[in-house]
């Protein structure tokens, strides 16, 4: 499904330079003249980010939690009223359809991801509810990211006086809420609010401190923290082990493993207790002196052979250029790389831990007297 994203009005902002045309982030500002010092301004004070892109939907109904949880990879069926969660839809071979964050407060399920993926994901939700009290509908609100660790400061001038804790949302006045996540940094909150009400939003938050800053900050905070974007840093074959979604809401996971039946649960299951999956997400760092930068989706090669796929390549404040790939999790880590045109390496503290033992390979051990 080609979905075309409205620009965003924040777009009109003094500075603002869109997104490239043709990208997931074309229709918000990717920076506002100074995308290094905006990462800064989002690490060591607040900023401030559009990410009005996102797609928003709602459901509601008195069985919303439980039917949402038996067609998805979280559990969710007993979430408490101002609690929030990350969650996946998968196909039946188990590989990821979509990833989304979804917030349950005031009788109702909020949910954004995507903008391109939004309407076939609320159109399978639709599909789905057959004889369940839960409707799905779109909502007309907006997304926006405050980064920082001044950011509490910025919160209670707009008139929040407790700060939510992580996953956790309260509503915010004049309608819509805001919600503590993990991630991209140890301050990251957002904001959803009345799509009519963004460029409002978005004065009062400047006006209280917060410092403009692009789509470019965001992706690369994400990227630093080896937090996977969908269609980006995932492909048609990724399994949710291979992007770090494993794992329930206490653990900043999308996958909980002690669940009931939901598309798509056979493959996860097999992976967790008798496998291993065949990629595994990593950092990698580039040769910034390369004639050119590769592009998400190159092949990155071992020795001329290739050994996994890029994902988002982006420059960070500090670390220069930085990149998320999918590679062949039997690569060493000390493995000399080439992605695209440019040399790269792993980094190796981004490299997870895979060698505990699993559930159902010590049951067969034991059932062989080993």
């Amino acid at each position: 499904m080609s979905v075309v994203v409205a620009p965003s009005p924040i777009l009109a902002v003094s500075g603002a330079v869109a997104g490239a045309p043709g990208s997931p982030d074309a229709a918000v500002a990717w920076h506002y003249g100074d995308p290094l010092g905006e990462q800064r301004a989002a690490v060591q004070r607040a900023a401030i980010i559009d990410r009005s892109h996102r797609f928003v939907l709602r459901i509601t109904g008195a069985e919303r939690l439980t039917w949402l949880h038996t067609i998805s990879s979280q559990h969710i069926a007993a979430l408490s009223d101002g609690q929030s969660a990350e969650n996946l839809d998968l196909d039946l071979n188990g590989r990821v359809l979509n990833h989304f964050v979804l917030t349950e407060l005031d009788s109702t399920v909020w949910i954004d991801t995507e903008g391109d993926r939004g309407p076939a994901l609320l159109d399978f939700l639709r599909k789905m509810v057959f004889w369940a009290d839960a409707q799905p509908t779109e909502s007309d609100h907006a997304v926006l990211s405050l980064l920082g660790p001044k950011a509490a400061e910025v919160i209670a001038a707009i008139g929040v006086a407790d700060l939510p804790g992580t996953y956790a949302a309260v509503a915010l006045p004049g309608g819509g809420f805001l919600r503590r996540m993990p991630w991209p940094t140890a301050d990251s909150f957002d904001l959803l609010v009345p799509r009519d009400q963004l460029a409002d939003w978005w004065t009062r938050l400047t006006d209280a401190g917060a410092e403009p800053a692009g789509m470019w900050t965001f992706e690369a905070l994400r990227v630093a923290a080896v937090r996977p974007r969908i269609g980006l840093d995932t492909d048609e074959r990724t399994i949710p082990h291979e992007a770090r979604w494993i794992g329930g809401i206490a653990e900043y996971g999308a996958v909980h493993l002690d669940k009931g039946c939901y598309r798509g649960q056979e493959t996860v299951a097999r992976v967790h207790n008798l496998g291993k999956p065949p990629r595994h997400l990593v950092l990698l760092h580039l040769d910034g002196s390369a004639d050119e930068r590769p592009s998400i989706g190159d092949d990155i090669t071992a020795g001329g052979r290739a050994i996994g796929r890029l994902g988002t390549v982006i420059d960070h404040y500090e670390l220069g250029p930085i990149a998320l790939a999918l590679i062949k999790r039997t690569v060493p880590a000390d493995t000399a790389l080439t992605a695209g045109p440019a040399a790269a390496a792993i980094d190796p503290d981004s490299v997870p831990s895979d060698d505990a033992p699993q559930a159902g390979r010590l049951a067969v051990d034991r059932l062989r007297g080993r």
